[in-house]
This record gives structure tokens, sequence and C-alpha cells, in this order.
């Protein structure tokens, strides 16, 4: 037996409480991180972006949900022998405005999670 040690005693948790209390805590403070990132989801759906592409020629509102809400062309841009030019002010502009949006949600979770890698493939 190891010095100072009674016969019957168990040793003591090192982590200094019950092994299973530790494992509560970990498990609603995930539960509260949870409710958190929903929380904050629910509100980039309601935030709106807008972009341009060609110097304003094109402009895109974007929901947080990734759904246009606006499209605006100016008429000077609507070319019939260019169209081709539109086709790309209009995906240029769209693409930005994804970006902006899923750079926003990074920015959001990451500030909820603290940078913890992997969270969205648990489905948080």
């Amino acid at each position: 037996m190891g010095k100072g040690m009674k016969a019957g005693k168990k040793p003591k948790n090192r982590a200094g409480g019950a092994p299973g209390k530790d494992m509560q805590k970990q498990l609603k403070q995930l539960q509260a991180m949870q409710a958190e990132m929903e929380q904050k989801q629910a509100e980039l759906e309601n935030k709106e972006i807008t972009t341009t592409a060609g110097g304003g020629a094109v402009e895109v509102t974007m929901s947080g949900k990734k759904e246009i809400t606006k499209l605006v062309i100016d008429k000077d841009v609507v070319d019939p022998d260019d169209v081709e030019m539109l086709q790309d002010l209009v995906t240029a502009a769209v693409n930005e405005a994804i970006r902006q949006i899923s750079d926003l949600e990074e920015s959001e979770m990451n500030s909820i999670t603290g940078g913890f890698g992997g969270m969205g493939g648990f489905g948080f």
C-alpha cells in the first residue's frame, strides 16, 4: 500500500470533484452555447447587407438567410449587345453578398465559441 493510504480507502479524484459533476457542468456549458448560437443565428437571419458591382451599376441586397431581397440594375448597363457584362456584374454582386453574409456568420459564431473549430459539424 502507498504511503499514508489506509486499507479500504479509495484514492481521491485528482480533478477535485466527482467525475459526473464535471461532465454535467460541461454539458450545461455546451447547451448554453448551443442556445446562444441559435439565438445569434435567428438574429443574423433578420440582418441584410447590400453590395454593388460595376461602380454601383448593379446592387444586390441579401438577407441573413442568403436570399436576395432586392436587385437594382442601372438602365445604362442594360445593353442587348453585351449581355455577358450584365451577367458578370450580377454574378459578382451576388457572390460578394454571399461572402459578406458568410463572414458575418463566422464572426458572430466565433464570438460565441471563441473560435473553437468544428462546432458546425455538430449541428450547432
